[in-house]
């Protein structure tokens, strides 16, 4: 089993919606967390360290996950997925965006 995080900002709507989407996919065990100190989910070492691999949803969480996590990002695979900030939570073309962008990752 394969080990997947989606990383975005508040985790209420891209991450939380790409865990939704992903909980049942043969093969991989998602997991999803934000950025922000007042995230559904905060991202905690932990959740880096039991990730292979990582998706963000902009670069600049790329950015801030490199900042802040450095020291817990080992081998783990760190893809931007180029998701903009502009879809609610399990929205249609959210979703077909996630399974366009990841499935060939999973």
């Amino acid at each position: 089993m394969r080990n997947v995080l989606f990383v975005c900002s508040k985790n209420k709507l891209r991450s939380l919606t790409a865990e939704t989407v992903f909980a049942d996919y043969d093969g991989i065990s998602v997991a999803s967390a934000g950025l922000n100190r007042d995230s559904g989910t905060p991202l905690t070492p932990e959740l880096l360290d039991w990730a292979e691999v990582i998706f963000v949803m902009e670069t600049a969480h790329r950015s801030r996950l490199s900042k802040n996590f450095r020291a817990h990002l080992r081998d783990q695979r760190v893809i931007c997925l180029d998701i903009p900030d502009r879809y609610e939570f399990m929205d249609a073309e959210l979703i077909r965006e996630l399974k366009r962008k990841v499935s060939s990752h999973v």
